[in-house]
């Protein structure tokens, strides 16, 4: 009998629960969780060795004692019986199962890595399924058990990602960019890398109320602020205004903008050559339309967007050619009209008179783990692959309705303003994605606020500049979540390069969980472990460190 094996049964016997108690608790199938306290079934992750521990009522010595049992009692290999056929993770605490109930298997698929795992992901590894699940495994009945049926479960959600290695790439500080939700010129009070301005009267409607007559007087500040602060920015053009398209619907935005391109689009190219004239060299870039593919803001078909686009683009390089031309963005992308429309775009060239494609990235609830956004990511990335078109991606907003969710709790808040960043980070790895914009600075009705125009930033707001600052001088080189890492299966990693103020470099890790914890093993060269409070601890290798929702960097000496 292997130790590990003898700790749990003496763990088990000591708590006097039956194995359909522990079962229960840790949503393991009776018959599965028989086998790996009796040695039948080979247990395949530290992640569930700590689950069966603690619901056992382990101290957490105990705990470190059983994760050290099960890395002697044998490196990661293909379960042997039907019971271990899949990886498991830790159970989500109560609170953060609620935030993923929402999300049900008519999420979009997560298709296969578009690159390598991290580390290779080791051949015994591979063997392994990597699909993820919030709950019950089910498995073959021992025939030495008298298996009690494993409680019903609600149908959980999945949340996957792939494994990616590269070469050492700087993490750009314009990655971590907000959408302006003001007009007063004020920038954010805390450390960000980009701005995008739309909801701050910069309309088309705003800039041109009458044909020929222009109001520059939000624009002209908004753009000088930025430069004064060093802030690429991003310029939507949209919202066209009545005199131009009289018979169009109208947006919900007092000054009467029309969600339609103009009648005489000669009037929309002369608008955007003036925009950019008047900008030049002053601009980073320009974003086509808000939402191409949501009747609340354009109500025309596939064909005549991509005129718009073509035409728009062609002025813009000819004023300004160092301009940065950004396509419509794409909204609505959990739904089957949206990706649809995305794909009409693309199949239709769309994308041939741009440098960027735009899409909003977004949960279904903001309560979801931002994790989930990866599905999206995924299938932008094979429509666009699979009409022949590869621009880089910049994420770039959100919904609509996203006024009328509940906010966040603070604490949950920090936890998802950072991850957002993250997720967008991991979601990398497919060679495309280079930008997020978080939607939005200076607004207050929002399921998380940053920062109110004329308030102080967040504790949201500071834990992003905080990982910003972490960030400053990274280079990133892998990033990896779960078995392929060997890690458990709610665990998520980014491994990065450091390069300090003297040039001296280490390595570095950002560690967390999409739900729940986890005990983890720390990095081989570890020496501290950073918070976003701004604390730190030492770090020994071959301590185990306890990761959760909240992300955390380790480093090397």
């Amino acid at each position: 009998m292997s130790t590990l094996v003898q700790l749990l049964r003496g763990l088990k016997e000591r708590s006097g629960q039956s194995y359909a108690d522990l079962s229960r608790r840790t949503y393991i199938s009776t018959s599965t969780l028989h086998r790996y306290c009796t040695g039948r079934g080979k247990i395949p992750d530290a992640g569930l060795v700590t689950r069966i521990a603690r619901a056992c009522g382990a101290t957490e010595q105990e705990v470190r004692d059983v994760v050290r049992a099960w890395t002697l009692d044998g490196e990661l290999s293909p379960a042997t019986d039907a019971g271990a056929a899949r990886v498991t993770e830790l159970a989500p605490a109560e609170e953060d199962r609620a935030a993923v109930a929402t999300m049900t298997a008519a999420a979009p698929p997560v298709v296969e890595p578009v690159r390598r795992s991290v580390m290779g992901v080791v051949a015994k590894a591979v063997a392994v399924s990597l699909t993820v699940a919030l709950g019950t495994v089910s498995s073959q009945a021992s025939p030495e058990a008298a298996p009690e049926p494993a409680p019903a479960a609600a149908a959980p959600q999945s949340v996957s990602g792939p494994s990616w290695v590269v070469a050492p790439e700087p993490v750009e500080s314009a990655r971590f960019g907000v959408t302006m939700n003001a007009n007063t010129g004020e920038m954010p009070g805390f450390r960000v890398g980009a701005v995008r301005f739309w909801d701050s009267q910069t309309r088309w409607a705003n800039l041109e109320p009458r044909q020929g007559e222009y109001d520059w007087t939000v624009a002209d500040r908004l753009v000088s602020a930025a430069g004064r602060a060093g802030l690429p920015a991003l310029f939507v053009i949209g919202g066209t205004p009545a005199w131009a398209a009289p018979g169009a619907s109208r947006m919900a935005y007092p000054e009467g903008a029309r969600a339609a391109a103009p009648d005489d689009l000669d009037h929309w190219e002369r608008f955007v050559r003036t925009l950019a004239g008047r900008y030049r060299g002053r601009m980073e870039g320009y974003e086509l339309w808000p939402v191409g593919n949501d009747s609340r803001f354009y109500t025309g078909d596939v064909a005549s967007l991509v005129e718009l686009t073509r035409r728009a683009s062609r002025a813009i390089k000819e004023t300004d050619p160092e301009a940065i031309v950004v396509c419509p963005g794409m909204g609505r992308l959990w739904s089957d009209e949206g990706r649809d429309f995305l794909r009409e775009f693309a199949v239709a060239g769309g994308y041939t008179h741009c440098d960027v494609a735009s899409v909003k990235l977004h949960q279904r609830s903001p309560a979801d783990p931002p994790e989930t956004m990866l599905a999206i990511i995924d299938i932008v990335y094979r429509t666009l692959h699979q009409a022949g078109a590869h621009p880089p991606i910049w994420s770039t907003g959100t919904t609509h309705d996203i006024v009328l969710e509940r906010p966040l709790d603070e604490e949950r808040a920090i936890d998802h303003a950072v991850r957002f960043y993250l997720t967008g980070l991991y979601g990398s790895g497919s060679g495309y994605l280079r930008r997020t914009y978080f939607y939005a600075w200076g607004a207050r009705t929002l399921p998380i606020v940053l920062q109110a125009e004329g308030g102080a930033p967040t504790r949201a707001a500071l834990a992003v500049e905080r990982l910003q600052r972490w960030l400053a001088r990274a280079q990133v080189h892998a990033c990896g979540q779960g078995a392929a890492i060997r890690l458990p299966a709610n665990v998520w990693q980014c491994e990065f390069t450091l390069t300090g103020a003297d040039g001296r470099t280490r390595n570095a890790v950002l560690r967390w969980t999409h739900a729940g914890t986890a005990s983890t093993p720390a990095p081989a060269d570890a020496a501290q472990v950073h918070r976003l409070d701004g604390t730190s601890t030492p770090l020994t290798p071959g301590d185990l460190l306890d990761v959760g929702t909240r992300p955390v960097l380790v480093t090397g000496p």
